[in-house]
C-alpha cells in the first residue's frame, strides 16, 4: 500500500484583518517598544485606528483605507504632528502584521507609502520674561512644606530645563559637585540619553530648603505631601508636576503655561551667555538633552546664534570642535551657571 504524501499548503496572507488579528499585531507593536511613553502613545493611536477601522465593513487593510483614515483625522482638525504620530502607529501595525504573516507584504509596502500631513508654519509657544519667572518662583507659600516643594520644582524646571519625566526621576544622590559647581550627574533622559546638567546656585538653594524641611537623605527628591504635611515615600508623577506648574501659573496670572515652556525658558536664557559655536554644540550634546540640533531649529535663540555664525538657523553645517575640559562640555560650566544666576538673581 503506497503512502500518500500530503503536500503542505502554503498559507496565504490575509487582506482583511479582523479584530483578533489587529489585537495580535497591536501587542507585537507594543512589545517592540522600550520606552513607556512610546508604548502609551502608540497604544492610544492604534486603539483609535482599530475603533475607526471596525466601525464599518472594510474590504481590505491597504493604502486606500489608510488614506481615508488620514482624511478622517484631518477633518477632525487635529494638528499635523498628531496626525503624523497616528499614521506612524498605523504603519508600525502594518509592519508587524506583515512580519507575522497576517498581512500581505505588498499591502504593507503600500501602507508605508502613505505620506503624513504637511506642517505649514511652526507654533512658537510661550516665552517667559525674567519678571514672569521671578513672579512664578515667589508665588508658592514658603511657610508650608508643600510650598517649599513646589518652589524647588519650579526652580529646577526654570534653572535646569528638565523634562517632567526627568524631574520626577531625580534622586538625592544625583546632585553632585564637579569643579566647584553643582550638577545633576549622569541624568538618563529621553531615549535613554545620558547627560550631566549644571545646577544654578539659586536653584540648589531652593532644593536644599525642601530637602531639609522634608528630611530627605536618599531616594526620590520630589515626593507627595498630604494635607496634614506628611511626606510620602513615593515620588511624584509627571501629571503631578503639570498640576504644580498650572497652579503656580494661575496664582501668577500667566495664561496657557505648560511645564515645557519652563524648559524653553531655560534654553533661551542660558545660551546667549556663551560663545555661539560652543552654545550650539553644548545644547546639542549636553545640557538640554537634544539628540540632534535640528530639534531646536525653530527656536529664536538658535536663529540669533545662527546669525552670529553666518550660516543660518538650521544648524546643518558642522560646528567647531567641542571644548576640552569636562565642565566646558556641560556648558562651559561657569558660564552657564553664572548666566542663569544673572537672569533671576
Amino acid at each position: 500500500m503506497e503512502r500518500r504524501q500530503k503536500t503542505a499548503k502554503r498559507r496565504k496572507p490575509k487582506t482583511v484583518l479582523r479584530l483578533p488579528d489587529l489585537e495580535q499585531s497591536k501587542n507585537a507593536v507594543l512589545n517592540s517598544l522600550a520606552a513607556a511613553s512610546s508604548q502609551e502613545s502608540y497604544g492610544h493611536a492604534i486603539e483609535e485606528f482599530i475603533g475607526w477601522y471596525c466601525s464599518e465593513p472594510r474590504l481590505a487593510f491597504n493604502r486606500t483605507v489608510v488614506l481615508r483614515y488620514r482624511f478622517f483625522l484631518e477633518q477632525n482638525n487635529l494638528a499635523p504632528s498628531t496626525i503624523n504620530v497616528r499614521l506612524a502607529a498605523v504603519r508600525r501595525l502594518a509592519y508587524e502584521a506583515a512580519d507575522t504573516g497576517l498581512l500581505s507584504p505588498e499591502l504593507a509596502a503600500g501602507i508605508r507609502r502613505v505620506k503624513g500631513a504637511k506642517r505649514l508654519g511652526v507654533r512658537i509657544g510661550n516665552w517667559l520674561t525674567v519678571e514672569q519667572a521671578r513672579t512664578l518662583l515667589q508665588k508658592p507659600p514658603l511657610q508650608t512644606t508643600r510650598g517649599k516643594r513646589d518652589r524647588a520644582i519650579l526652580a529646577v524646571l526654570i534653572g535646569c530645563g528638565l523634562r517632567r519625566a526627568e524631574l520626577v526621576g531625580l534622586r538625592a544622590e544625583d546632585f553632585q559637585v564637579r569643579e566647584e559647581h553643582w550638577v545633576i550627574a549622569d541624568l538618563i533622559g529621553k531615549g535613554k540619553h545620558i547627560r550631566t546638567v549644571p545646577v544654578p546656585n539659586w536653584a540648589k538653594r531652593a532644593v536644599d530648603e525642601w530637602i531639609s524641611a522634608a528630611e530627605i537623605s536618599a531616594g526620590p527628591v520630589f515626593r507627595g505631601v498630604s494635607r496634614l504635611g506628611k511626606i510620602c515615600a513615593e515620588g511624584l508623577t509627571p501629571k503631578a508636576i503639570w498640576h504644580v506648574v498650572k497652579g503656580a501659573a494661575l496664582r501668577a496670572g500667566i495664561q496657557n503655561l505648560a511645564p515645557h515652556d519652563l524648559r524653553r525658558y531655560a534654553e533661551s536664557r542660558t545660551m546667549p551667555n556663551q560663545n555661539a559655536a560652543t552654545s550650539l554644540r553644548v545644547y546639542e550634546m549636553g545640557a538640554a538633552g537634544h539628540r540632534l540640533l535640528r530639534t531646536m531649529r525653530h527656536s529664536p535663540v538658535i536663529a540669533r546664534l545662527g546669525e552670529k555664525l553666518n550660516r543660518g538657523p538650521s544648524g546643518r553645517q558642522p560646528l567647531s570642535s567641542p571644548p576640552r575640559t569636562q565642565f566646558q562640555k556641560l556648558a562651559a560650566g561657569r558660564g552657564l551657571a553664572a548666566g542663569t544666576r544673572w537672569c533671576l538673581e
